[in-house]
């Protein structure tokens, strides 16, 4: 029997009744089956792909391609979870009608249930527009990796905080059935969650929001470049593979891989074909 899938009005009935949402990233068919069989509530196929999985230097060097191109691989092996695709910089910013078509894309042919997008100075507009031909949008607010120029935590002063509750009502008030609170202050991202009713789903926002969300690599610390303060590691996967792949070359190397427990040989009564193709090759 297949699992019962994840809806929206499961998530709010979640925060309505208190209990926590869990989100995490996959970027392919492996992990999008592990992180699904693991019960996570929203997967989201995170632009991060450019920087845990492609190697790039920005979020803002993948597009609708790439991202269309992952996703596709994630839906394959995502069953029960709520599947969200990340809008890449520039797929939205430009003309609501474009965000539109782009959003569609991630829906008809990616799979997604939902899209996500950061907030910029006319994104209630975008937002609105996606929303109302049937396409359910996360929002995205406080530390915004598309368009941040530096990695720091945002709400510390008054006018700062003022702005990003602003921005957390206005997605509400456009129609989006949750927001990300990257990056801001504990007591900033409770006010934000406590005043709306959507959901809230926090990284590096503390444990006050609705939900967590983590880029799955950094967890299971396969991804070594940088690794935020919120971002707590649950393993070391990526000091196992690479102490495996060394095994391995040194095991060819030795003559010790393969062994006869790896390799196929002909039955006894077959043996004999060798000297027929010996034979063949000399005639």
């Amino acid at each position: 029997m297949s699992p019962e899938k994840v809806t929206i009005q499961d998530l709010i009935q979640k925060k309505s009744q208190g209990q926590k949402i869990t989100m995490l990233t996959a970027y392919d068919y492996p992990f999008a089956r592990l992180v699904d069989q693991a019960g996570v509530d929203i997967v989201l196929v995170g632009d991060s792909l450019a920087n845990v999985v492609l190697g790039l230097e920005s979020t803002t060097d993948v597009g609708m391609f790439e991202m269309l191109h992952h996703t596709k691989a994630v839906r394959r092996g995502v069953q029960r979870a709520l599947l969200i695709g990340d809008m890449p910089y520039e797929s939205y910013q430009q003309r609501p009608e474009d965000a539109v078509a782009n959003a569609r894309r991630f829906v008809e042919e990616a799979g997604c249930d939902a899209v996500k997008l950061e907030w910029f100075d006319q994104c209630v507009d975008v937002a609105r527009a996606i929303v109302q031909v049937g396409i359910p949008v996360m929002g995205h607010v406080g530390l915004t990796p598309q368009t941040a120029e530096k990695f720091r935590v945002q709400g510390r002063d008054l006018e700062s905080a003022r702005a990003i509750m602003r921005h957390a009502r206005a997605l509400e008030a456009c129609g989006c059935f949750s927001i990300v609170l990257e990056c801001v202050p504990v007591e900033l991202a409770q006010c934000i969650t406590d005043d709306l009713k959507i959901i809230t789903i926090g990284i590096g926002a503390g444990p006050e929001c609705d939900g967590q969300v983590l880029v799955t690599p950094d967890l299971l610390g396969l991804y070594d470049r940088f690794q935020p303060r919120f971002a707590k590691r649950y393993a070391n996967i990526g000091a196992d593979v690479l102490e495996s792949l060394k095994r391995y070359c040194a095991d060819v190397s030795g003559g010790e891989f393969p062994s006869s427990e790896h390799s196929f040989y002909l039955p006894d009564d077959q043996i004999d074909m060798l000297d027929q193709l010996e034979l063949e090759e000399g005639e």
